[in-house]
């Protein structure tokens, strides 16, 4: 089949959509599949054309202010352009998935919306109410709807409308990079605690910033880069905990497993996420975590080795779950009652029967 993925950014962007469409589009062209990605690139730094991993990599300079929106109307006339079996749009939340659903209706199109209502910000927030016109036409087009959680697809049935055709397919991981860990916790006295993705305010990285002071037993390792990375750092200066901060971008992935493997206390505090791969990832490494209630994050919730924390987050509650986890052993692999964490190749096979 001739498959395009249209997302907003692609690898070396790194994020939990980003994450998700490398994984799917590498793994189709393994089975034979002609796989593009067809995605934008704000800084205009990037090659316009690629090919990364077998997959053909395709990117139009957007304008894409707050790294929000990601307008390149371009993708429009270029899937216009171009003869695929599937386009599969990925993220509601920017505007590439639009250009894609107004292109030629006599290809199927799946849309992978990653909804979580809310905008990342008072002001996108405000422009959801609008663009959720938007939203409807996207998810009126969309031949199947591709949820990753219970709680995406409950929002997205609620919103929309639309659950004749919506689906859940968990996003998966890489289970057999955590049979082995590499790295083992440290015996020290000072102990890890690891948030890895995207540095935005939504994301509540502050908050565990803000508890360090009365942690002293812990440094935090923070792995990821964004646009709020100024203003942890500032957070961090005024409560003078700076130096027990590691701050890391652009590793490898072995380096990232080495990082969940040597972890104490995994902390995610986002107030939107439509799953939580970083969370999984972590759970798979045998590593404790510490998620805002709230949103899909709550799925993982199990009182045994990953807990949640009701908002608004206090920084009390998150001290007092760090030190009751920080000896806590790991009972290796990590099965809910709401959530199982499943392997890409169970993932793969999901999607390719909603392609075909």
């Amino acid at each position: 089949m001739k498959i395009a993925q249209v997302c907003p950014r692609y690898y070396p962007d790194i994020g939990g959509v980003e994450t998700d469409v490398k994984e799917i589009s590498e793994r189709l062209v393994s089975k034979s599949h002609n796989v593009e990605v067809i995605t934008t690139d704000p800084s205009g730094k990037l090659k316009k054309e690629d090919i990364i991993n077998g997959v053909k990599v395709t990117r139009f300079k957007s304008f894409a202010p707050g790294n929000a929106y990601y307008f390149a109307p371009q993708i429009y006339a270029y899937l216009k352009n171009h003869n695929y079996d599937v386009i599969h749009a990925h993220s509601y939340h920017a505007l590439p998935a639009l250009f894609a659903a107004l292109g030629e209706r006599k290809k199927k199109f799946v849309f992978s919306p990653y909804y979580h209502r809310g905008g990342h910000t008072p002001f996108r927030n405000l422009l959801h109410k609008p663009y959720k016109f938007i939203g409807k036409m996207i998810f009126s087009r969309a031949d199947t709807v591709i949820c990753i959680s219970e709680y995406e697809k409950r929002l997205v049935d609620s919103d929309f409308d639309v659950g004749q055709k919506t689906v859940k397919i968990p996003n998966g991981i890489n289970l057999s990079e955590f049979e082995n860990p590499g790295h083992q916790k440290s015996d020290s006295n000072q102990k890890i605690l690891l948030y890895v993705g995207r540095l935005e305010e939504y994301k509540g990285v502050q908050y565990i910033i803000q508890s360090l002071p009365e942690l002293q037993d812990f440094r935090l390792r923070i792995v990821g880069k964004g646009p709020y990375e100024k203003d942890l750092h500032n957070v961090a200066e005024r409560l003078e905990v700076a130096e027990r901060i590691e701050w890391l971008k652009d590793i490898s992935r072995k380096e990232l497993l080495e990082c969940y493997a040597s972890a104490d206390v995994f902390l995610m505090l986002s107030s939107h996420e439509a799953y939580g791969i970083t969370v999984a990832e972590a759970l798979a490494s045998g590593t404790p975590c510490v998620v805002a209630m709230g949103s899909a994050l709550e799925e993982f919730v199990d009182g045994i080795q990953c807990f949640g924390v009701d908002e608004p987050i206090k920084e009390e509650r998150i001290i007092n779950l760090i030190n009751q986890l920080k000896d806590i052993k790991s009972t290796g692999k990590f099965i809910t009652k709401n959530l199982t964490v499943f392997d890409w190749d169970y993932v793969i096979e999901e999607i390719e029967n909603v392609y075909f």
